[in-house]
């Protein structure tokens, strides 16, 4: 069950629209049995299931279908990849979701092999370490590595003045007004930006704007924290590295010929590590191939 769990947190989060309910949802899938994660930003349920559990379900809901408990979690599989990834499948399954008392049951309506299947996911409310792994210390994380960017951007900007100056102590001067712009000044900028912009996008919403545009950077940052955890267990049992190198093909998902359902995406690794501290900037030394690249700026 440890493999569902860190499957799970390596998973980015997708935005549904359930009737009138709009909910943030990942899912993990092999052939050992689901996690299901399931948040309305008020409340997070969750469900684990090993196959045995999947078997003893399918049999109360199906009770015309006979199979093993992998093609049911692969059929659940080929039913969920396209939910998670906005992808439209004109009749191939229906989704509705109910609440009840604390629980949250997400029911799916689909056929199998030409014969009705149903299933539900029956989704507990979460524990409070299962919030913190997925979204408390992530979003601690993301907004760490977002507050580094800005740093590097700020440095990076007064790079680009100073050689901008540098071009202007030479004489130069710039053949389009339109382009010209005031030296940046980081404190009146973040002043700025917290007076005209932070109430705009602090605007959660439905959650949409978290799933369409940071799931890179969460999936970045959970992937790191996994890798640091893993790097911690083995330097306390030497046996972790080996005996999680041994597990044959039945740890992997479920037809599955690109990806598990919404797998992490491949993310470059830069060459180098920036800095994220913003100290005194050195003064540029310009190239001749810079001067003559950008000389057609000025005349």
């Amino acid at each position: 069950m440890e493999e569902l769990e860190q499957g799970l947190l390596m998973q980015p989060w997708a935005w549904l629209q359930l009737a009138e309910n709009s909910l943030l949802a990942k899912a993990y899938i092999t052939k050992q049995g689901y996690a299901l994660l399931i948040s309305d930003l008020q409340e997070v349920w969750h469900e684990q299931v090993d196959a045995s559990v999947v078997s003893q379900r399918a049999k109360e809901l199906n009770k015309r279908l006979t199979a093993p408990p992998e093609a049911f979690l692969c059929h659940l599989d080929d039913l969920l990849r396209p939910l998670l990834k906005d992808i439209i499948c004109p009749g191939k399954a229906t989704f509705s979701c109910d609440r009840v008392a604390e629980a949250l049951i997400l029911r799916v309506r689909s056929e199998l092999s030409g014969l009705p299947f149903y299933w539900n996911f029956h989704c507990i409310l979460a524990s409070p370490s299962l919030v913190s792994q997925h979204l408390i210390c992530p979003l601690m994380g993301m907004s760490l590595a977002l507050q580094c960017q800005v740093r590097e951007l700020a440095t990076l900007l007064r790079m680009k003045d100073l050689e901008i100056q540098d071009y202007q102590e030479s004489g130069a001067t710039l053949s389009r007004d339109r382009l010209k712009t005031e030296p940046f000044e980081e404190k009146s900028f973040l002043e700025q930006f917290m007076v005209e912009k932070l109430p705009e996008v602090c605007s959660v919403g439905d959650g949409r704007a978290f799933v369409t545009d940071l799931q890179n950077l969460y999936v970045a940052v959970t992937r790191q924290e996994g890798q640091v955890r893993q790097q911690h267990q083995n330097a306390g049992d030497p046996q972790t590295s080996s005996s999680a190198s041994s597990q044959g093909p039945d740890s992997q998902l479920l037809n599955q010929p690109e990806e598990p359902v919404f797998s992490a995406p491949s993310l470059p690794v830069p060459d180098r590590e920036p800095p994220c501290t913003s100290g005194p900037v050195k003064r540029p030394q310009l190239s001749k191939v810079k001067r003559k690249k950008l000389r057609g700026l000025f005349s």
